[in-house]
């Protein structure tokens, strides 16, 4: 008998089906365009462009224009790389402009898919993002997609790291710009550490598209993205406790493998204090419990955390002398990126390598946060529903399965669970000799480096062939995917998040033709073409008889996610395939999570040594310890974004009083009334509130008055004087400040001072914010403690960071006000003394030269003296020096020190 809830969805469709139904007459009209923009010239297309775009800026809305923009992406399309989109492909891209997740599965074609919405939304002419997972896949989908845009009339840009600035600007200034997660994260904190509206890369966040977009809002959004410098030294400390953490026994510490964390028992603590004494890290007669023992007790633990949390070739591999992390999603190596809080430098002592110093924060954004600052999000994925919840209520993303373009012909079989680590890798090694055997090709998916290679020592000793992919082979990545359809071919693989190369039965011809080419750079392209598509034809039909690509994987996952998408690489556009789950009692997850009830039901029922239980029960139990390991992973997530929310609303505040600063011209009001502030704050410090003349601090106002505002101005006569209360106090002392700044604005030039009040305003934002930055940090490390008193953790953080935001806006305008106050202009022998100085710097940077290099350029202006300023003419100050450097006059002589 049905249940009520199948019922209904017989009856009414599940909500899903609604949304793909409610699609069906806008494909309709796209189809029913199709003719007529086949019939258009390569240069109507282009005035199609132009004539859409133009619709759109005189108000049409997107949704009207959708038909005609999508009817002539697709006929660029299929001119230029020979593909004509699918209806569901249509489906996707018309969701996905909607401002939802199309969960798409492998092989349906979502690089071309993203197209679509991004040419319609760029029609209103501010720029569409489409994100990608690695830098490889962003150059080869800008590449790639680009001739479609250029068709199209439209411009395409790429980001990539240590991109030249010009390049980079140019490539955000395109009408679509393809770039990783992190380069557009780093971008966003390096526009807010800039000091001109020029010197800015984005121009905004109006729509993003995400591809593999659950790696990147859900798997990574984890860890922030952090700009950091660097601070003191501590190799001696880290070295000098990775001698002796080791020394440690499993009475010493807890080990928690569910939350990946581990602390000192009170044993532990004990004998830590004693090692530390003996070492002469510890003071003698300090305890670890005492205050000035904190940095000691945090390094001691992050070099427990160093040997007992993060294991070589799973956590990190090490590479030329360098600890690199490995992304535990991808399996990627993930360069430039560091542990922080000197754990990464534990790891490096681990490890025998030089120790880099710590860092200090500079700037920081969660991805979170990053991907909510654009007006419309939308994102792309094989597997996103089981993280639906957490895309709707942080994202506000809903996720739509769109259908695949062919039935999924795949047989998915039940896990097969074995009793002990070594009897399942005995028979996933027959499994790889049987499918090998008969021509199939298998792609065998591992959780770490460490067990692929075990997996490849074994599969040499059986005599098999076949490639490992993983960080360690990272730059042959391409040519191993698109060879892993081949016949007989044995792929090793960790993780298959995101690889964005097709794995194609009886190969990828387009990495054929390139690689025949690259052999052969004089064969002719077409000639080649035809040759490899005729082999490949061949080739294919014998992988379809051998039953098309083998997923086996040997373990599961924390997460469903990356088991689907592991599975999701075979049976790709209606191909035939099969996968299958080998675990053991042994493994990760069964180990964590309760394999001691499933031990006993297999000793119960007299299992013999290589016999493997399969039974639908067992996939369900494993579903449901999946889903509450995902549950308490987001609830970790949804913690740590409560808290970076209150980062958030303070960082959004400065970053857009840095951008209100650069934009305006004339920054006098702002400062003025900054230093009123200032002064205000200075007479109730020293003049309280209805008090008498003699209670009043007339001497420390003046001292403060003289330190702050630099002006020796008569205060403490004016106290003596009858009727004087402080505010008439507070006027005398304002007008002589505004008048001692007016004096300064003559002699700098009022379009100089103008500068002047700007950069000191930026650069004193930026130190005060670094300064924040890092007392937020260590206020969040402690505030946790608050939950002993029974107080809430989160509403403390959020008191206690509101003052201190209220603090860092007060010290702001003492700083700022003081720094004006001291600003003088360079008597004539300090620039004499520091152009030579300028000229030394300039030498010693200066590369040995072919030709001579003349010590003093030639002057551009007639009659130039260096040492004469009145020489100089009035150059503005971007104009080029009249020196004839060929730097700006504001890089040069025209420089305010």
């Amino acid at each position: 008998m049905l249940g009520i809830g199948t019922l209904a969805k017989k009856v009414f469709g599940t909500p899903n089906d609604r949304k793909i139904k409610a699609t069906a007459p806008i494909v309709e009209k796209i189809n029913a365009l199709e003719p007529e923009f086949e019939a258009l010239s390569d240069e109507g297309i282009k005035q199609k462009t132009t004539e859409l775009a133009q619709r759109a800026k005189d108000g049409e809305s997107l949704e009207a224009l959708l038909p005609e923009a999508f009817a002539n992406c697709r006929e660029a399309a299929r001119r230029t790389l020979g593909l004509r989109a699918f209806d569901t492909q249509l489906m996707g891209g018309i969701f996905l402009h909607e401002g939802n997740i199309a969960e798409m599965k492998t092989g349906e074609g979502k690089t071309l898919v993203a197209t679509f919405p991004a040419y319609l939304n760029a029609l209103t002419g501010k720029g569409v993002h489409i994100v990608t997972v690695n830098d490889y896949l962003a150059k080869r989908d800008a590449e790639w997609m680009g001739k479609v845009f250029n068709t199209l009339g439209m411009t395409c840009g790429v980001i990539y790291p240590q991109q030249p600035e010009d390049e980079k600007q140019a490539a955000y200034a395109a009408d679509v710009t393809y770039a990783t997660n992190n380069e557009l994260g780093f971008d966003y904190l390096r526009d807010n550490m800039k000091s001109e509206l020029s010197q800015l890369s984005q121009r905004g966040h109006n729509f993003a598209i995400v591809d593999e977009v659950d790696s990147i809002l859900i798997d990574e959004a984890r860890t922030p993205l952090i700009i950091s410098g660097p601070s003191q030294d501590r190799s001696d400390l880290y070295v000098a406790l990775d001698q002796i953490v080791p020394l440690l026994t499993e009475e010493h510490y807890e080990l928690d493998e569910k939350q990946r964390n581990v602390t000192f028992t009170e044993d532990g603590n004990e004998f830590m204090e004693e090692q530390l004494s003996k070492a002469g890290i510890l003071p003698e007669g300090q305890s670890l419990y005492d205050p000035e023992s904190t940095t000691i007790v945090h390094h001691a633990t992050q070099g427990l955390k160093a040997h007992k949390l993060f294991h070589k070739d799973k956590d990190y591999i090490v590479r030329d002398g360098q600890v690199m992390l490995i992304d535990e999603f991808t399996g990627r190596m993930m360069a430039g990126r560091r542990l922080s809080d000197g754990l990464h430098q534990a790891i490096e002592a681990k490890e025998g390598v030089t120790i880099q110093p710590e860092n200090v924060t500079l700037a920081s954004v969660t991805f979170q946060n990053y991907f909510r600052l654009y007006g419309k999000l939308a994102g792309m994925t094989g597997t996103a529903l089981t993280e639906a919840e957490e895309f709707a209520e942080i994202y506000g993303l809903g996720v739509v399965e769109v259908p695949t373009n062919r039935p999924i012909a795949r047989v998915d079989e039940h896990d097969q669970v074995y009793r002990s680590a070594r009897e399942k890798f005995e028979a996933i090694v027959i499994a790889i000799k049987e499918a090998h055997a008969k021509g199939q090709p298998l792609l065998v998916g591992t959780t770490s480096i460490e067990k692929s290679e075990f997996l490849s020592s074994l599969l040499k000793e059986a005599g098999v062939p076949h490639n490992v992919l993983n960080a360690r082979h990272h730059e042959q990545e391409a040519k191993i995917v698109a060879d892993a359809g081949r016949l007989g071919a044995v792929t090793i693989a960790t993780n298959m998040a995101g690889r964005g190369t097709d794995i194609q039965l009886g190969g990828n011809i387009e990495m054929q033709v390139m690689e025949a080419l690259d052999a052969d750079p004089e064969a002719d392209p077409e000639q080649v073409r035809a040759r490899i598509a005729a082999e490949h034809a061949d080739e294919k039909e014998k992988v379809l008889a051998a039953g098309g690509l083998y997923v086996l994987a040997t373990e599961r996952h924390e997460s469903r996610r990356i088991d689907n998408q592991l599975r999701g690489r075979s049976g790709r556009q209606g191909d035939p395939g099969r996968s299958s789950f080998f675990l053991s009692l042994e493994d990760d997850l069964m180990r964590i999570f309760g394999s001691e009830r499933l031990d006993k039901v297999l000793s119960g029922l007299g299992m013999k040594e290589g016999e493997a239980i399969v039974h639908p029960w067992v996939n369900k139990s494993l579903e449901k310890a999946q889903a509450k390991v995902e549950g308490r992973n987001f609830d970790i997530r949804k913690h740590l974004l409560k808290f970076d929310d209150v980062m958030n609303d303070q960082r959004k505040v400065i970053f857009s009083q840095r951008r209100e600063i650069m934009e305006a011209a004339d920054l006098s009001e702002i400062v003025q009334d900054m230093r009123h502030q200032v002064i205000d704050d200075l007479v109730d410090s020293f003049i309280p509130a209805r008090s008498y003349a003699d209670q009043w601090d007339a001497e420390g106002l003046y001292a403060a008055v003289l330190e702050k505002l630099n002006i020796d101005a008569p205060i403490i006569a004016w106290a003596q004087e009858e009727g004087v209360d402080d505010e008439v106090l507070r006027a005398r002392i304002a007008k002589a400040a505004d008048e001692a700044m007016a004096a300064k604005a003559v002699q700098f030039g009022p379009e100089n001072m103008r500068n002047i009040e700007k950069q000191i305003l930026l650069q004193t934002i930026d130190t005060k914010w670094r300064e924040h930055l890092l007392t937020l940090e260590h206020l969040r490390s402690v505030v946790g403690f608050r939950g002993y008193a029974q107080r809430d953790p989160l509403s403390e953080y959020k008191t206690e960071a509101f003052t201190l935001f209220e603090n860092l806006l007060n010290a702001l305008r003492v700083d700022v006000t003081e720094k004006l106050a001291q600003v003088r202009p360079l008597s004539e022998d300090e620039q004499t003394q520091m152009m030579q100085q300028l000229l030394q710097q300039q030498r010693a940077l200066q590369p040995a030269a072919e030709a001579p290099v003349a010590d003093t350029p030639e002057p551009v202006a007639d009659g130039f003296h260096e040492n004469d300023p009145t020489t100089w003419g009035n150059p503005g100050r971007n104009d080029l020096c009249p020196c004839g450097s060929g730097k700006k006059f504001k890089h040069c002589h025209g420089r305010l020190v």
